[in-house]
């Protein structure tokens, strides 16, 4: 079969798009005809050497996949021919691959593969944070950083699913129409002193929720933004700072730091899945659809990890056959 493997750790001019042994899935994987693999920002991390994860190439990334059953174990709920999504550890940017049945699921029939890969990290790791993390309730609002990218698409499509007001802030000015049409109800520039603006339209009182996948400087002024009680979601770290916080910052303001990690998370309890996919999948039953993702042959995965690292994407970039 056809991959795109990690030769050098070197980020995408480290990928050679090549023939490789097909898979031989481990017991109790599901073997899969890959219709669309997703690209997140981790995969950059890890092809470049810079995630937790340190693996020695030659491997084929990705973790997110949707296709057909090639084969499944028996009495798995499976049978070659369904249609399935999910997370596998590595391998995904193939023709084929494996996904261990804890992670596997029916794709929802309302969705396209492409549009299925798009839920799995960043729909489900927002729907976990807001939901279980943060206990947004109807009628909060949540400011969105970085709300052109995958991680802000999901966080705002899934903040206003649970009927919260949603204040997105873009540092790309092209990204402006892209989020609005996701239902933002404000887009604000991240210009200087941005979180005065984000006080402006909440009447003065901030916001309840911040998603923070950015880190760095506006980690300091998303805390100027927020309400007492408020609650700063910490899912990563884009700007490439990993900020500090002087804790009576947080007494003073009564205000509170929770960290999102969701695999490690679900690693601890793995009994949270289901709980969470199964929110996910009841907001995509009432109506939720991930936009359109800008898809790339495989045979391509090198120009699409460089557009994503360049910044050049909105919303989810995702590999098809």
């Amino acid at each position: 079969m056809k991959a795109l493997v990690a030769q050098e750790l070197c980020g995408p001019s480290g990928l050679v798009y090549t023939d490789v042994p097909d898979p031989v899935p481990a017991p109790g994987s599901v073997l899969v005809d890959v219709r669309a693999a997703g690209v997140c920002y981790p995969d950059l991390l890890l092809i470049g050497g810079q995630y937790q994860l340190k693996l020695e190439p030659p491997f084929i990334p990705g973790t997110e996949v949707a296709g057909v059953v090639r084969s499944a174990p028996e009495g798995s709920g499976f049978a070659p021919g369904d249609r399935v999504y999910g997370m596998t550890m590595l391998g995904g940017f193939a023709e084929q691959a494996a996904i261990p049945l804890v992670g596997a699921l029916p794709t929802p029939p309302e969705l396209d593969d492409a549009q299925a890969v798009s839920l799995l990290v960043n729909y489900v790791t927002m729907y976990f944070a807001l939901k279980r993390r943060a206990d947004l309730q109807p009628g909060e609002t949540v400011l969105v950083l970085g709300a052109g990218g995958g991680v802000g698409t999901a966080a705002i499509q899934v903040a206003k699913a649970m009927e919260a007001r949603v204040v997105a802030v873009v540092h790309r000015e092209t990204a402006r129409d892209f989020v609005t049409s996701l239902g933002a109800d404000v887009v604000l520039p991240m210009t200087e002193g941005w979180s005065k603006a984000v006080r402006e339209h909440t009447d003065g009182l901030g916001v309840d929720v911040v998603v923070d996948p950015v880190g760095g400087d506006p980690f300091d002024e998303a805390i100027r933004a927020m309400a007492p009680e408020g609650r700063l979601l910490v899912l990563g770290f884009a700007a490439g700072g990993i900020p500090t916080v002087k804790v009576n910052r947080l007494l003073l303001r009564n205000v509170g730091v929770l960290g999102v990690g969701w695999r490690e998370f679900v690693t601890a309890r793995p009994e949270a899945q289901a709980e969470i996919t199964r929110g996910v999948a009841d907001l995509v039953s009432a109506g939720l659809r991930p936009p359109e993702p800008q898809r790339y042959p495989l045979a391509e995965g090198r120009a699409a990890l460089e557009s994503l690292a360049a910044g050049g994407v909105f919303g989810k970039v995702v590999l098809t056959p």
